[in-house]
Order: structure tokens, then sequence, then C-alpha cells
């Protein structure tokens, strides 16, 4: 058997499908293809209301979790077609899955995409359900990532911050000699892209570059509201997710009468600030070492400029400085935990969850 795997990662975003071809078989891994895929519309609007309770949710949960494996599957399709191979030649499929509840107060986590409607279109093996092992363990379940960045980009000479930008942000400390550490500091993405999207309704789905944000100007004393909800004051292991940090969440804030009335370039640019704020708070007790970024925020420019202001002592730079490119590597990590399953090898760090023991995590969904 080969010691190929792909990677199929939807994030809490929700701004498209990565699908990655790896290749294991040297003491590097080597990236293979990678393909990325808009979420269709009107699938995209089912999985936004799948976030938050809702009439009739387990027939659009049934629809949209088929839709989400037709999307994965073809995803993967095109991505083993890209690097030249056939469905024979991959070891198996690790699939992510799209996120639609993480509830690790109890001890669930709920991600669509039937793996089996994946198996049967790729005609590969699929490994999926990696975090409910995890949370059977008393863990969070999340962030799974940590113990792949701690097997790709260890340094025993360097202090490492690997901080992942999507809708939501994770970072994960490496530093030399040290309890590997790693938790979701917060909104990365999510509330930006949201608060944007109301306010543009016909047009990106996103601020580009973080441009309609630097336009307006950051209200501290909303700033200072948001940043005391309990969440960001809690010791890791911590994980969260949009069903937390949602438009709801935002105008709990924004209907208090001193808020009511601030313009809504104001509260996108004060978001950034949040997004930064949260994440540089964590690192204030490094004094030197370097920011690997990735994930989709980090091709904001407003939001790294800020992180580098709140963070002068570290120096920013990209994963793909490490070998591996930003938009990869969360869908490479999903092969990795596959791989670890096929091997028989633990996929969580039990300092980074806060579960009682490593585990194998995943379930196979033979494609025969």
């Amino acid at each position: 058997m080969t010691d190929i795997y792909v990677g199929l990662m939807s994030g809490t975003s929700m701004d498209g499908v990565d699908a990655v071809v790896v290749d294991f078989s040297q003491a590097k891994p080597k990236l293979l293809a990678h393909h990325q895929q808009a979420i269709p519309a009107k699938l995209l609007g089912q999985l936004h209301g799948l976030c938050s309770p809702a009439n009739n949710e387990i027939a659009t949960m049934a629809e949209a979790s088929v839709a989400v494996a037709e999307l994965f599957a073809s995803s993967a399709n095109q991505a083993i077609q890209q690097a030249g191979l056939s469905s024979q030649d991959i070891s198996a499929i690790g699939s992510h899955g799209q996120t639609i509840r993480h509830f690790p107060e109890l001890n669930f986590s709920l991600q669509i995409g039937s793996p089996s409607h994946i198996a049967v279109q790729s005609n590969v093996d699929v490994i999926a359900d990696f975090r409910n092992k995890d949370m059977a363990l008393g863990g969070q379940g999340a962030p799974l990532v940590p113990a792949f960045h701690q097997a790709m980009f260890s340094s025993p000479d360097e202090a490492r911050f690997i901080v992942n930008i999507g809708g939501i942000a994770n970072l994960t400390r490496l530093l030399p000699e040290q309890t590997l550490l790693g938790y979701d500091t917060g909104p990365g993405n999510t509330l930006l892209d949201q608060h944007f999207k109301r306010h543009h309704p016909h047009g990106l789905d996103y601020d580009d570059n973080g441009q309609w944000g630097r336009s307006g100007s950051c209200k501290q004393a909303l700033l200072k509201q948001m940043l005391a909800d309990d969440y960001f004051a809690l010791a890791a292991p911590k994980s969260t997710g949009r069903e937390y940090f949602h438009l709801a969440w935002l105008d709990r804030f924004l209907e208090q009468p001193e808020f009511a009335q601030l313009a809504p370039v104001d509260v996108q640019c004060t978001l950034h600030h949040l997004s930064c704020q949260s994440i540089a708070q964590e690192l204030l007790d490094a004094e030197k070492g370097t920011i690997y970024l990735c994930g989709g925020g980090d091709n904001n420019g407003f939001l790294l400029e800020l992180l580098a202001k709140a963070l002068p002592k570290l120096t920013l730079s990209r994963t793909s400085k490490l070998g591996i490119p930003e938009q990869a590597l969360e869908a490479m990590a999903f092969a990795w935990l596959a791989r670890c399953f096929k091997l028989k090898q633990a996929g969580n760090a039990s300092s980074v969850t806060g579960a009682s023991r490593t585990a194998i995590l995943g379930a196979l969904y033979p494609a025969q």
C-alpha cells in the first residue's frame, strides 16, 4: 500500500473546501495536489442556518450532510486527478466534515458530510469523526491540529507559535523542551465575515484585506466589553466555535444604548481589534520567537498590521516558510490524522485538549 493520503477540510468560516493529496513516504511530507472548491450558495445558506437552533433542522441536516459529502467527494476526486493519480493509489481519505455544533461542555461535537457517501463516490476508504473519541476521554475534541504542528514544525532552537486564523483562531505553542499547548483564542474571521455580509449583502463574502475595517475607528469601550467575555479569561484547554461567537453574541453589545448608534464601519474596525487582541494577549509572555501564520485571516493586511503592532517582540512569518502552504495546512493535518489511524498511532495531544490520555482518533468507512 502506498503512503499517500487525501485530506478534506471545511472550517468554521465556511469559505470553501480544501482537498489535498499528500505523500508521507519521506521524512518531510510532500504536497502533491491542492484543490479548493467553493460551497454552493444554497448549501452555504443551509449550513449557516444549522449553526443555531431552527425548525425542521433534522431534515435540513440530512439534506445538507449528503450535499457536503458529494462536494467533499468531488473535491477529493479532482485533487487525486490533479496529482495524476487514481483511487487505487490512495491509502485513505481523512475527512474533517463540516462542523455545525461543537459543545465541549456536553462532550459532543457534530460534523456533517456523510463519510459513507464520500467513500462510495471516491472509491477510497474514509476516516472521519476525529473529535468525539477525544471528547469521550474528557477532552475538548479541539483543536486537533497542534499535534500535527508539533510533528511538522517543532524546533530545538526556536520558540515557534503557529497561529491559524480561520473562522475561529487557534494558537499552538511550540517551545523547546516544553509541553505542547494549543487552544482556540476566540473569533478569527467569523464575526468579521458575518458583520461584513450583514452590511454588504450583494458582493464579496468577506472584508477584502480588511479595507472596510481599516476605514473605521476602534471603539475602545465596546472592545473592552467584548474582551471581558468569560471565554477569553478561561484557562486552556479550551475550544469554541461559531455557535458561540455569532451575530447574536455581537448584538448583545450593540443593543446597549451606548453602542446602539455606532456606525457599522466602526464596529468592523473594533472587531478587527477584538480578533487581534484575543490572539495577542495569549502571547504577551513571549520574549522572543516567531509567529507562523496560516488560515484565511493571514490574507487580511489590516489584521496582520494590528498583530505586528501588538506583539513587537515577535517576528511575523507564514507556515509556507517552513514548507507547508498556509491554505493547505489544515487539510494536510486531516490527511496526517487518517494516516495516524491506519498506523494505529495517537492523533491527539492530551496536554492540548485535556483528554485523560492520547488515543487513536477517527472511525473507518470502507469503500468496498
